[in-house]
């Protein structure tokens, strides 16, 4: 017999002894996988892989290779084990979440990962559960559309005189007329939007499908609600503050002041040139919401999803609304969307006679 090799699992660095095992990816492939998943993604499979090998540490299951029965058991744990932040047991989406984790770090260490249908059974019965007893887990949680009159409302609570009140008003409608997720629209650079006759064009790096899109927004009918004055009035005040390149979207402090350095226990961190991060912005989205007395949750993702839903109720076509805003032909998620706002506008009831 051959001797045993160790395996790393990408992202946590533990590893697990298997018998007769293929060798260790490298370094360099464990960086080309990481490079090819989002890096939310990938901060989440990382979270919920030491999770599974803390609990087979604690059960006595080895994680690596992990039997079916170890994932099924796992599974039914994550049914009823409070979360710290919570308090509650995890979410039929998270509980997916974990599985696909497990699958994930298996394939990444060329192990042949676990069957997972008794696992998605335990799951299925979860869901029915939650359903039956009206838990308000049994349904996904979805951030609220942030469609024109939203963001009219947000945009009302914002000092568009002052620098930062320019940035926000900038970041929000931006962001919904290019369908951009958070973390694709704090990467932009000013050169990355430049303005032509006809509006703005944004070169958008869309990270599900790993493509760039070079996105028309047109100048709004109305100046208060237009993009691209909004994000003319940015650049024009960043300029007279002495910023002419590098982020389009910085961090700005209540005194006006343009990347304020920050520190954490004398360290300085975050990105030198003062790029937002994509918690940031969607921090932006969350308080103009707060701030608007708007109800239900509210998040960077609203203002993708309020676009589609926009767009939809403006009767464009829907291959056209998914190329723009870099949603994958036939997107799922897309057409969730679409159904949303579809429910009254073209309810089936209408017209049956009642």
């Amino acid at each position: 017999m051959s001797q045993s090799s160790e395996i790393a699992v990408p992202d946590n660095g533990q590893s697990a002894v298997v018998s007769n095992a293929t060798p260790p990816l490298s370094a360099a492939a464990r960086d080309a996988l990481d490079a090819g998943t989002a890096d939310s993604t990938r901060r989440a499979y990382s979270t919920d892989w030491q999770e599974f090998t803390a609990w087979c540490a604690t059960t006595g299951h080895r994680p690596l290779p992990a039997t079916p029965e170890t994932v099924v058991e796992y599974t039914a744990a994550l049914t009823t084990i409070p979360r710290p932040r919570t308090g509650r047991p995890y979410s039929p989406s998270s509980i997916e979440r974990a599985i696909a984790a497990i699958r994930t770090a298996h394939t990444a260490a060329n192990i042949t990962p676990p069957s997972t249908k008794g696992a998605r059974v335990v799951l299925r019965g979860y869901r029915d559960r939650l359903a039956r007893s009206k838990d308000p887990a049994a349904k996904p949680r979805k951030a609220q559309p942030a469609v024109p009159n939203v963001l009219r409302a947000m945009l009302a609570t914002l000092d568009r005189t002052a620098l930062i009140g320019k940035r926000d008003a900038a970041l929000l409608l931006l962001g919904f007329a290019t369908a951009a997720r958070v973390s694709e629209l704090v990467a932009l650079d000013l050169a990355d939007a430049p303005e032509t006759e006809h509006g703005v064009e944004a070169s958008v790096y869309r990270r599900k499908i790993k493509a760039f899109t070079d996105t028309a927004v047109p100048f709004g009918n109305n100046p208060a609600t237009c993009p691209v004055r909004a994000v003319r009035a940015l650049r024009e005040a960043m300029a007279e503050a002495g910023r002419a390149d590098g982020p389009l979207f910085i961090r700005i402090d209540r005194h006006g002041r343009i990347a304020p350095p920050m520190y954490r226990h004398g360290v300085p961190i975050g990105d030198p040139a003062g790029r937002l991060t994509a918690q940031a912005a969607a921090q932006v989205v969350e308080r103009a919401a707060e701030a608007a007395g708007l109800e239900g949750q509210w998040s960077g993702h609203s203002l993708r999803r309020g676009f589609a839903t926009a767009a939809r109720k403006a009767g464009h076509d829907l291959v056209r609304i998914g190329r723009h805003g870099g949603w994958a032909d036939g997107s799922r998620a897309l057409l969730s969307y679409f159904e949303d706002s579809d429910k009254w506008e073209e309810n089936p009831v209408a017209g049956t006679g009642l």
